[in-house]
């Protein structure tokens, strides 16, 4: 299966350990390194990665990456790489024609997440996103977390950062289809801001996402210093 993973934004809170997030050095390999080596893992074949903010720093490094990882890995820049994560989505979607899964440069986790979610995903489905519902983790950063409100039976109603009433925890790891990228443009006409959160509510909304549940397997979003340490601590040594 193809991947894309979004490593266009500017990553503020974790400048003080490198100027560029997604090089950001955990354990002597970059972050978006770990994410490939993790996604490939878990049986992902090739590589799409979107860059913006420090772009030709980020380029310029994946044709290493792409020798050690033993993936092809390819950059599509997006342009308004300021704007919410939609935006860095749909700038790819000229080379996403059929199921794909859906990755963020900053967030590590074990392979079987990802390899879970691709082996669940239901061909009705628009979109599956993997669910922390451990949501009383005190790993979890709850204030910065996107929250989700899943049905009984596995149907997300409700997605967003300040919902109340949730009952899981959004990964960042997705297998979606083209279905998301219609439902992405959709929201943007509307006028929405462009956030990757507006096109799964909208599919939400359409009963067409999915979540499945991680079953407490490890993952972090390395969005701080904090996050970091705690991810130098607890990334096994190598994906299996």
């Amino acid at each position: 299966m193809r991947c894309l993973i979004l490593a266009a934004g500017q990553g503020t809170r974790l400048r003080g350990v490198a100027p560029s997030k997604p090089l950001a050095q955990v354990n002597g390999r970059p972050l978006l390194e770990h994410v490939l080596r993790l996604a490939s893992a878990a049986g992902a074949a090739e590589f799409l990665v979107v860059t913006g903010y420090e772009a030709e720093r980020v380029e310029a490094a994946l044709p290493g990456l792409a020798r050690r990882v033993g993936r092809p890995v390819e950059a599509v820049r997006n342009p308004d790489w300021a704007r919410p994560n939609g935006v860095s989505v749909l700038a790819a979607a000229e080379r996403l024609d059929g199921a794909f899964a859906l990755l963020m440069s900053d967030h590590l986790f074990d392979p079987a997440i990802l390899a879970a979610t691709m082996a669940g995903h239901r061909p009705a489905a628009a979109l599956t996103l993997a669910a922390d519902y451990h949501v009383a983790n005190p790993e979890l950063d709850l204030d910065d977390a996107t929250k989700l409100d899943v049905s009984t039976d596995g149907r997300i109603r409700r997605i967003g950062k300040a919902i109340q009433g949730y009952n899981a925890i959004d990964t960042g790891i997705f297998v979606a289809t083209p279905d998301l990228l219609r439902a992405l443009r959709e929201s943007q006409a509307a006028g929405g801001l462009g956030s990757l959160s507006e096109g799964v509510q909208r599919l939400a909304d359409q009963g067409s996402a999915r979540a499945l549940d991680i079953e407490g397997r490890w993952w972090i979003d390395v969005d701080d210093e904090a996050a970091w340490r705690k991810a130098e601590a607890g990334l096994p040594a190598e994906p299996a």
